[in-house]
């Protein structure tokens, strides 16, 4: 663990092999699969109506779906996460779910996802975990060390609207895409079982994908995390948070459990 997590620490991104048994995998599957027949009210279409595949997202499911609590608070996911973050304790934040069916185009672009959220904080962890095969080239990639860099203006994926902060708040994302080589660009190919791990300010893409791609993801937060009141929704949602848990508050109560220790299983 002291190599990945100074890796971590390093680049903003590791792949943690064999973070799930076989048997784990298989249960978060049919987790995934019971999300897509019975989507959440916050469940969406991130794909144009005229994408051959469809991508599709939920978010904040863990309390309804079985195999997502069992995974979250059963599995290692946790105890990793802690140990990434180098911090005492991890809580989740939040779990999300990313299908892309077989002959996606959409891709989601360059973006960093803690200007989304209402977090606080340097402690904390992402989770990517496909319960698909994920060759190099359908998988995300992540530019090395833009974890340590400045936050950078959150758009909504189909239109660029900047929905969250207001425009000139925060610096422009810059274009990667043109100028690949001026940076350093991280991808790995995952087998069932495997995870990805980032944090929250690590600028990350994914591209369509040609086969169909379940991903599960779990959101860990550390000693360090507060929540951060926004006048806005944030993606995911907390409708009326800020009624319990006021602005800089430590992250504390059910709707984030603490998973490490395992003081509340």
């Amino acid at each position: 663990m002291s190599d990945l997590a100074t890796a971590f620490a390093r680049d903003g991104a590791v792949l943690v092999q064999g973070a799930l048994t076989s048997a784990e995998v298989e249960r978060l599957a049919a987790g995934i699969d019971a999300n897509l027949a019975t989507p959440s009210p916050r469940a969406l279409i991130a794909s144009k109506p005229d994408d051959p595949g469809q991508f599709v997202e939920d978010f904040r499911c863990w309390q309804d779906n079985a195999a997502y609590r069992e995974i979250i608070f059963t599995s290692r996911l946790g105890e990793i996460a802690a140990g990434l973050m180098g911090s005492r304790t991890a809580r989740l934040h939040h779990d999300h779910m990313l299908t892309k069916l077989a002959g996606t185009r959409q891709a989601t672009p360059w973006h960093q996802d803690q200007p989304y959220y209402n977090i606080a904080g340097r402690q904390n962890v992402s989770f990517w975990i496909p319960v698909d095969p994920v060759p190099r080239q359908a998988s995300l990639e992540f530019v090395a060390g833009s974890h340590l860099g400045p936050w950078l203006m959150p758009r909504s994926f189909m239109d660029k609207q900047a929905k969250w902060f207001p425009e000139g708040t925060l610096a422009e994302l810059p274009d990667i895409d043109a100028e690949p080589s001026a940076y350093d660009v991280l991808g790995w190919a995952v087998r069932p079982g495997d995870a990805i791990a980032f944090h929250m300010l690590t600028l990350h893409r994914a591209p369509g994908s040609a086969a169909l791609r379940r991903v599960f993801s779990a959101r860990f937060i550390g000693d360090d995390a507060r929540h951060a009141v926004r006048d806005w929704a944030t993606s995911p949602d907390f409708p009326d948070l800020s009624e319990t848990l006021p602005d800089g508050a430590p992250f504390d109560g059910p709707l984030f459990p603490l998973i490490w220790p395992e003081i509340d299983k």
